[in-house]
C-alpha cells in the first residue's frame, strides 16, 4: 500500500472532495449493513425458538447500552409476534429489511459513483502527464528510446492502469471501511472471539502477498514482451517497401512470432498467478470460518462463552460477511501489482530527465540584430565518449547565406540542431546577438527560428492547419500569400477541398515536391529572421526541385540562413562554406575560393559533377 500511494498519490490529491465525499457514504452504507443482520437475528431467534426466554422493557440508559439494546430489540420483537402473529412479524420484518437494503444499496451506488469521476480522471491526468512530458524531452531522449516502447507505455501501460489500479478504487476505499466495522462489531459482540480470529488473518495476508509479489515482477516482464511486439509492427510499418523489395516477409514473420510467442508464455504466467487470487482466499477464508466454528461451538457447549447461541449466529454471519471484502481486498491486491508494473514503466518516461533547462530569468529574444556566433563549440551525445564536433568556430551575420557541406555523419545536422537548443553544447559557446543561448528564454528563441528539414513534416490535418501551425489567428489570406510565395497554391487549389483537404497520414497523399512546398508555406508564414535549411531539395525529382529552389530562394532573401547542402549547385551563392569532415571544419570559405584551393570541397563537386 505504502508503493501504491507513493505512485499514485499524486493524482488523489486532485480529487480529495469525491474521495472524502465517498469515504463518508461507504461508511453509511456498512452500518446500514450491520443494521439490517441485527434487526432480522432477534426476531428469527424467537421465531424459530431459538430462544424461549420472556423479555421485559428495560429503560434506555440503565446497565450496559449493548444488554439493553439487545433485550429492548428481543423485547419489541415478542410484543410485534403477540400482537399480529408470526406470519405478520414476519412480513413487517420483511418490509423493514427492504427499506434498509434500499438504503444499504442507495449509499453502495453512490459511493461507486462518486469514485467514477476519480477513476476517469486520474487515467486523463496520467495520459497528460506523459503527452506534456514527450513534448518538453530533448530530442537525445528519444534517439535511445525505441517508438515502440514508449507508444507500449502511452497506451497499453496507461491502460493497465485504469483496468489494475482505478478499478480498483472502488474496492480499495470500500472494503478497509466495511472490513473496520465488521471487525468492530465482532469485537463489540466478543472481543475474545475476534482476538482468536485475528490469529488466522496473517497466514491469508503472507500466502497473498507471496504470489503479488511474484505477480508484479512477471507483469513487467509482460509489458517489455509487448513493447517488443509493438516495436516490431512499428518498424513493419516503416520499412514494408523493403521488407517486399528484399523478399524477407517469412524473415520478419519468424521474428514477430518469437516475440509474440514469448509474449504469450509470460501471459500465460501472469494470468494464472492472478487467477489464484480467489481459489487462495477462498480455501484460507473457509478455513478460517470452520475453526472460528469450531471454537466458538466448544466455548458455548462448556459454557465458558461471554454470548449465548443467537449472538454466536450473529457473530458468524458478520464474519462470514466479513470475508468477501477481504477476499476482493486480495484480488484487487493482485490487480495492483499488475497496475504498478505498469506505472513503473510510465514513470521512466515521467521521471526522465530534461537537460534542457532555462536560468531562472531568462532574456528574451525577438531578432537577429546582428549575428550567430559559435566559440570553440564541442558537443558528444550523453553516454557517449566521442565528440561529434570538436572545436567549431563559425559566425553567421545578420543578412547572410552560409552553407555546411560534408560527407554523411560529419556532424552538420547536429550543429544546427545546437542553435534552437535542441542539444546544448558541451563545451564553448553558442551566442545570439552576444548571449549566450543558455540565457535565452527557449520559447523567444525558437521563436525566431525557422526550418525546413530534408523529411517534409506534415500532420494528418488539412493543408490550411498544416500550414498555419505554430501561428496563432493565421487568416486564409495569409496562408494563401505564403502558398503563393512556396509555389503551393497552384497545386492545392487543383485538390478536391482545395486548403481543406486532409493531406494523411505524414502528408502520404501528397507527392515529395508538395510536402516539401507545404513545409516551404508554413516557414514562410511564420516570417522567422533566422533560418535554417537541412538538405531540403535532396529527396526531389528535378522538376520538384526546381520549383522548390525557387520558393527556397523566396524564403531566404533578406534572412539569416544556414543551410545543409547535399547537392553543392544548390549554395553556390552563399556568403561563407563551412566543409566539416568528422566533427570538424576542414576548410573555409565561398565557392569560388574552396574550388581554388583545391582541397577536400574540391573533391566533393567534382564527384556530383562527374
Amino acid at each position: 500500500m505504502r508503493e501504491f500511494f507513493n505512485v499514485m498519490g499524486k493524482y488523489f490529491a486532485n480529487y480529495k472532495g469525491y474521495i472524502a465525499a465517498a469515504f463518508g457514504v461507504n461508511v453509511l452504507s456498512a452500518f446500514l449493513n450491520i443494521f439490517s443482520f441485527a434487526a432480522i437475528m432477534p426476531i428469527l431467534n424467537i421465531l424459530f425458538k431459538v430462544d424461549n426466554n420472556v423479555y421485559s422493557f428495560i429503560p434506555w440508559g440503565d446497565g450496559d447500552f449493548k444488554d439493553t439494546a439487545m433485550n429492548n430489540i428481543y423485547y419489541y420483537s415478542q410484543v410485534l409476534i403477540e400482537q399480529f402473529g408470526p406470519a405478520t412479524t414476519m412480513l413487517l420484518l420483511g418490509i423493514v429489511l427492504s427499506v434498509l437494503t434500499l438504503f444499504k444499496t442507495g449509499t453502495y451506488f453512490g459511493g461507486s459513483a462518486l469514485l467514477m469521476p476519480l477513476r476517469t480522471g486520474i487515467v486523463r491526468d496520467i495520459r497528460n502527464d506523459i503527452y506534456r512530458k514527450i513534448l518538453s524531452l530533448p530530442l537525445s531522449f528519444f534517439n535511445e528510446e525505441r517508438k515502440g516502447d514508449i507508444l507500449t507505455r502511452v497506451s497499453t501501460d496507461v491502460n493497465e492502469i485504469d483496468s489494475s489500479i482505478t478499478s480498483s478504487l472502488d474496492t480499495l476505499i470500500k472494503n478497509p471501511i466495511l472490513i473496520l466495522v465488521y471487525v468492530g462489531t465482532l469485537v463489540y459482540i466478543s472481543w475474545q472471539l475476534t482476538l482468536f480470529t485475528l490469529l488466522v488473518v496473517p497466514v491469508l495476508a503472507v500466502a497473498i502477498g507471496k504470489i503479488g509479489k511474484s505477480l508484479k515482477a512477471k507483469s513487467i516482464m509482460q509489458q517489455t514482451k509487448l513493447s517488443d511486439s509493438i516495436s516490431q509492427i512499428e518498424e513493419t510499418l516503416g520499412g514494408l517497401r523493403i521488407i517486399k523489395a528484399f523478399i524477407a516477409e517469412q524473415k520478419m514473420m519468424d521474428r514477430f512470432e518469437k516475440v509474440n510467442n514469448e509474449y504469450r508464455n509470460i501471459s500465460n504466467r501472469v494470468a494464472i498467478r492472478q487467477s489464484a487470487a480467489h481459489p487462495v482466499s477462498e480455501f484460507l477464508g473457509t478455513v478460517m470460518i470452520v475453526i472460528v466454528l469450531w471454537f466458538g461451538g466448544y466455548l458455548i457447549f462448556s459454557g465458558r462463552s461471554s454470548i449465548d447461541a443467537g449472538m454466536f449466529i450473529y457473530y458468524l454471519v458478520i464474519l462470514y460477511t466479513t470475508l468477501q471484502p477481504l477476499k476482493d481486498i486480495s484480488k484487487a491486491g493482485y490487480s495492483v501489482q499488475k497496475g504498478l508494473a505498469s506505472m513503473e514503466r510510465v514513470n521512466m518516461i515521467l521521471s526522465a530527465k530534461n537537460n534542457i533547462t532555462e536560468v531562472s530569468n531568462p532574456s528574451k529574444v525577438d531578432g537577429l540584430k546582428d549575428k550567430i556566433e559559435l566559440r570553440d563549440v564541442c558537443f558528444c551525445y550523453e553516454n557517449s565518449e566521442r565528440n561529434v564536433l570538436s572545436g567549431i568556430n563559425i559566425t553567421v551575420h545578420k543578412g547572410e547565406t552560409v552553407a555546411l557541406v560534408g560527407q554523411s555523419g560529419s556532424g552538420k545536422s547536429t550543429l544546427v540542431d545546437l542553435i534552437p537548443r535542441y542539444h546544448d553544447v558541451t563545451s564553448g559557446e553558442l551566442l545570439i546577438d552576444g548571449v549566450n543561448v543558455r540565457d535565452l528564454s527557449i520559447r523567444s528563441l525558437r521563436s525566431i527560428i525557422g526550418n525546413v528539414n530534408q523529411e517534409a513534416i506534415l500532420f494528418n490535418d488539412t493543408i490550411y492547419n498544416n500550414i498555419a501551425f505554430g501561428v496563432e489567428n493565421a487568416t486564409m489570406e495569409q496562408v494563401e500569400a505564403a502558398a503563393r510565395i512556396a509555389n503551393a497554391h497552384d497545386f492545392i487549389v487543383e485538390m478536391e477541398n482545395g486548403y481543406q483537404t486532409n493531406v494523411g497520414d505524414r502528408g502520404c497523399r501528397l507527392s515529395g515536391g508538395q510536402r516539401q512546398r507545404i513545409s516551404i508555406a508554413r516557414a514562410i508564414l511564420k516570417n522567422p529572421p533566422i533560418l535554417i535549411l537541412d538538405e531540403a531539395t535532396s529527396a526531389l525529382d528535378t522538376e520538384s526541385e526546381r520549383l522548390v529552389q525557387d520558393a527556397l530562394g523566396k524564403l531566404m532573401s533578406s534572412r539569416t540562413t544556414i543551410a545543409i547542402a547535399h547537392r553543392l549547385s544548390t549554395i553556390k551563392h552563399a556568403d561563407v562554406i563551412y566543409v566539416l569532415h568528422d566533427g570538424n571544419i576542414v576548410e573555409k570559405g565561398t565557392h569560388d575560393e574552396l574550388i581554388a584551393m583545391g582541397g577536400y570541397y574540391k573533391r566533393l563537386h567534382d564527384m556530383q559533377t562527374l
